[in-house]
């Protein structure tokens, strides 16, 4: 008897600066998602630690050092903090919809603007609209992009002012790669409220998990992640509980320079 699908073969990334944690480098490894089991595949592959770019699942594959950590939510059991119920009060009137995977200017614009101001020197910050284009319409796998807007007006949509590539599983949710206005002071807390709609949605859904991507001890900009408990974290023994003792606040910042999106 055949396999369900071949066994994929693995490539190694040259080794380069991380864009995590100063001083030190990264690799990663990958393989292509393609033909009829791509979906099988990714999910696979994700339960281990892997995520999705494009027609690729690739992980870091470091040589001396293991900082970054796949995590997810355990959505079934989160409860927001107070914090986090006046986040979904005040912004209980955006208009929320999952759209095909099909791009849009609006959507480019506001990736921007994004870029511009939160990730000025990211590897990410060269990208044109055919390459937004690639990353959000090249998709083996179920994907759909979450629209947040305001409020309608007189019978026209309302201004985008979030956005999430998202892949749906069989276990959970995987956010991508989210963006959202900068710039927009009445509204504090966007890429927050993302996260929590999106817990909402896997509840809805009766989808156990949302994945987060990887989390790195040490590095400032990853700490929001772990504000959504309880989350599991992937290590050698499988997925277990993220606690208190594997956090590690106030860190410095982390340089940009992605290659891949990473959440």
């Amino acid at each position: 008897m055949s396999a369900q699908f071949k066994f994929p073969r693995f490539f190694v990334t040259t080794p380069a600066p991380c864009p995590y944690l100063a001083g030190r480098t990264e690799r990663k490894v990958f393989t292509e998602l393609a033909g009829p089991h791509a979906s099988e595949l990714n999910e696979a592959l994700g339960r281990i630690g892997f995520r999705r770019s494009q027609g690729v699942a690739y992980r870091p594959s470091c040589i001396d050092c293991q900082a970054c950590v796949s995590v997810r939510v355990v959505a079934g059991e989160f409860a927001p903090n107070s914090t986090q119920r006046k986040l979904i009060r005040r912004n209980a009137d955006i208009e929320i919809n999952a759209c095909r995977p099909w791009t849009t200017e609006e959507q480019y614009d506001l990736l921007r603007r994004y870029l511009s101001a939160r990730h000025p020197g990211g590897g990410m910050a060269e990208m044109d609209e055919l390459d937004f284009a690639d990353m959000v319409e090249q998709t083996p796998v179920t994907t759909f992009i979450v629209e947040y807007r305001e409020p309608a007006q007189h019978g026209r949509p309302g201004r985008l002012i979030g956005a999430c590539l998202t892949d749906q599983q069989s276990d959970g949710l995987s956010m991508v790669y989210s963006f959202f206005d900068p710039d927009l002071e009445t509204r504090p807390g966007l890429g927050t409220f993302i996260i929590l709609d999106h817990i909402t949605r896997a509840n809805a859904a009766r989808l156990p998990y949302v994945y987060l991507g990887y989390w790195v001890k040490g590095s400032a900009r990853m700490q929001y992640k772990t504000r959504f408990q309880p989350m599991e974290r992937l290590g050698p023994n499988g997925w277990r509980r993220l606690d208190v003792a594997d956090v590690e606040p106030g860190a410095p910042p982390m340089p940009g320079g992605l290659k891949f999106p990473r959440l």
